[in-house]
């Protein structure tokens, strides 16, 4: 169903939305279609977020992929981190400071 399983997708962290320019078509049914989005869920551990959903073909409902975004804070910094077959691999870290201290210690 994929072009490439995982791709680095850098700092690019999706909580929504499918990556369709890696999807090649349906194992299934061949056809390369819009997606659905189905068994969203939201659940909080340990002080992080983490949203997990199916990527489904439109035309016969097979599942492509499985697709998990985590949120968290640690420290003064904000974590996102993504892992799907489809979308692919990102984290990212952005500080809660108005200055970003790793910003700082570069001057």
């Amino acid at each position: 169903c994929v072009e490439k399983e995982y791709p680095n997708r850098g700092n690019i962290c999706l909580e929504n939305g499918s990556f369709l320019l890696n999807f090649t078509g349906c194992a299934v049914c061949s056809k390369r279609d819009f997606m659905l989005i189905t068994n969203k869920s939201l659940k909080e551990e340990d002080g992080e977020e983490i949203v997990t959903y199916d990527h489904l073909c439109k035309n016969c409902h097979h599942v492509i992929a499985r697709h998990e975004y985590t949120f968290s804070i640690m420290d003064e910094f904000q974590e996102y981190t993504m892992l799907c077959l489809l979308c692919g691999k990102a984290e990212d870290t952005i500080s809660i400071l108005p200055d970003d201290p790793r910003q700082m210690t570069l001057l």
